[in-house]
């Protein structure tokens, strides 16, 4: 991310984070996220929505967590907070509304 080297550390090793596993991470995030709303809404019809968005609020505090460690740097920490804030402002209100299918039936 500009240039800035993303590593962690863990007692003698360094990993490394490259483009590849962000964008893994990111990808399943988004199934996942995709799949969550259409099993909600066929439990819950009526807040399934509210259901999806306070899971993912959850989900994204969640996974701040990691970055409370003192293993990595602090540009690390804050180019990864970065990532993850991106991540979840496309996919919330992206998949927070309502899925395509689901009002298919009123519109007839």
């Amino acid at each position: 991310m500009l240039g800035h080297r993303l590593r962690i550390a863990d007692g003698e090793q360094t990993l490394d984070i490259g483009a590849l596993p962000v964008a893994v991470v990111a990808l399943l995030a988004s199934l996942s996220g995709w799949g969550l709303p259409a099993a909600l809404e066929r439990l819950w019809a009526r807040r399934a929505r509210a259901i999806w968005t306070g899971v993912a609020g959850a989900v994204l505090a969640v996974s701040f967590l990691p970055l409370i460690g003192d293993s990595m740097g602090s540009g690390t920490r804050v180019s990864l907070a970065l990532m993850h804030l991106a991540v979840a402002a496309v996919l919330i209100p992206g998949l927070g509304g309502r899925s395509p299918g689901a009002g298919a039936g009123a519109a007839i």
